[in-house]
């Protein structure tokens, strides 16, 4: 059953750009992602696609993966310009409207954005047996209808 597309959170300092930046001016920036052995199929599409852009573009690991208002903390305390890139967070389109900090992440003055037209994407589905009960099955594909991101 295919959840949908997912898209990241860009977390970027004051003044790199709007509510969304491209894919570009993106790539021109450290940006903190990973570590990779998480997720390591998403990070290598989307480093594949950052690459198009600058063949010499690479993350940079985030030493506290399960805390984002750590890692933005330490992205805002940096003497170059640097980005946090989330995983697959928000389903694709579903930005109700201009993007703003999220004072409950404790944005440490980064401003929460978009990336221009959306490149990097990953697609999200659970599978299960066929082999389960029939009950089973349906009580799994009710639950996963229901989930609202």
């Amino acid at each position: 059953m295919s959840l949908g597309e997912f898209e990241p959170d860009v977390w970027l300092p004051p003044g790199i750009a709007g509510p969304v930046i491209g894919l570009g001016e993106l790539a021109g920036l450290d940006v903190v992602h990973g570590p990779r052995r998480l997720s390591p199929v998403t990070c290598d599409a989307w480093l594949a696609v950052l690459r198009e852009v600058n063949p010499h573009f690479e993350f940079t690991d985030s030493p506290f993966r399960r805390s984002l208002p750590i890692t933005l903390a330490l992205a805002a305390s940096t003497s170059r310009p640097t980005a946090v890139l989330t995983g697959p967070h928000r389903r694709l389109g579903d930005w109700p409207g201009p993007a703003e900090p999220d004072p409950a992440e404790g944005s440490a003055d980064l401003v929460r954005a978009r990336i221009d037209g959306s490149p990097l994407t990953a697609a999200a589905a659970l599978v299960w047996s066929g082999d389960l009960p029939r009950l089973l099955q349906q009580v799994l594909f009710d639950t996963a209808d229901s989930v609202v991101f």
